[in-house]
């Protein structure tokens, strides 16, 4: 198709804010629309942003806006039946992790975009950061033999408050958002879809019914492990942590920024958002699949599942 992409940002919050800063470096992409779930916040995220476009009803966004394509930044239950009203809509998606809460709801997303030979990614943001994609290149190239990947994801989410600390209308989860961001990285590293795993979680909170800390152990077919540790809890500081223990080094990995065991900062190019959004736009413009495709992110959905049943 020819650019640019006409794109409708669905979500008014600090992802779709995200989303918008990453896409000003996509001269291919145009965010023409909007539709969120509050209209005053809507209306101020769509000037703070010069978007010509307002919706407050999702579905009729998706018929009368004029776009190509659509960015899900809406609260982790509504990402599965948002995608399937795009796809039959006839409208690329990139939906933000995770894809579904389920895997019966992402093995039919998958379907579905199949038969419509639409573009639909999941924004697994951790393939595109760069610290990640060097540790991918090195482990390719020979030159880094991963023995153990820690995982590190830290919040303080005791009241039911988002990324802003204002209330949030939906509860978040440790397992089947925070760490389908790790689970999905591990098995992208080592190119492998069939991880074992196992995990335990800490209490329930007494009002938002969730774990607030947990543990996940992977193991991949050749035997390298991964362990996730993962609470709501924590006082800060706050994000993804990730040490990667290997024969020649130790490295460490936060957001777009990687060091070495003495603190040395590695060199590295376009931040992780960038290069995700662009891969997005680009795919849509090619007519091919793109990287983090509904379909090669299901081996994650399908070990997610498992540890749902298995949590101890």
């Amino acid at each position: 198709m020819k650019s640019p992409v006409r794109i409708l940002m669905v979500g008014e919050g600090a992802i779709a804010a995200i989303h918008m800063q990453a896409l000003g470096h996509v001269p291919a992409a145009r965010v023409v629309a909007v539709a969120g779930g509050d209209e005053h916040n809507t209306r101020r995220f769509a000037e703070t942003w010069g978007i010509e476009r307002v919706f407050t009803d999702y579905a009729h966004a998706l018929e009368a806006s004029g776009v190509d394509a659509v960015i899900l930044a809406t609260p982790s239950p509504l990402h599965a039946r948002q995608a399937e009203q795009a796809i039959d809509a006839g409208k690329h998606v990139l939906c933000e992790i995770p894809m579904s809460l389920n895997l019966v709801d992402a093995e039919r997303m998958t379907a579905r975009a199949r038969e419509a030979s639409t573009v639909a990614m999941v924004a697994h943001t951790r393939r595109f950061n760069a610290p990640h994609r060097e540790m991918k290149r090195r482990l390719r190239a020979g030159e880094f033999h991963l023995q153990h990947l820690v995982s590190e994801t830290y919040f303080l989410r005791r009241e039911n408050l988002n990324m802003q600390g204002e209330p949030r209308g939906w509860t978040d989860h440790l397992l089947w958002h925070h760490a389908c961001h790790s689970v999905d990285l591990f098995a992208w590293l080592l190119d492998d879809d069939e991880l074992s795993g196992w995990g335990s979680q800490g209490p329930l909170h007494s009002e938002l019914g969730i774990a607030m800390d947990m543990n996940i152990g992977l193991r991949a077919t050749d035997g390298t492990l991964a362990t996730l540790a993962l609470s709501f809890n924590n006082h800060g500081p706050f994000g993804g942590f990730y040490r990667y223990i290997g024969e020649e080094n130790t490295l460490l990995a936060y957001r777009d920024e990687l060091k070495d065991h003495e603190g040395n900062v590695v060199p590295l190019s376009t931040p992780g958002f960038h290069a995700q959004d662009a891969e997005f736009v680009t795919a849509i413009i090619e007519e091919r699949a793109p990287e983090a495709s509904f379909s090669s992110c299901l081996p994650t959905m399908r070990i997610l599942d498992k540890l749902s049943h298995h949590m101890m």
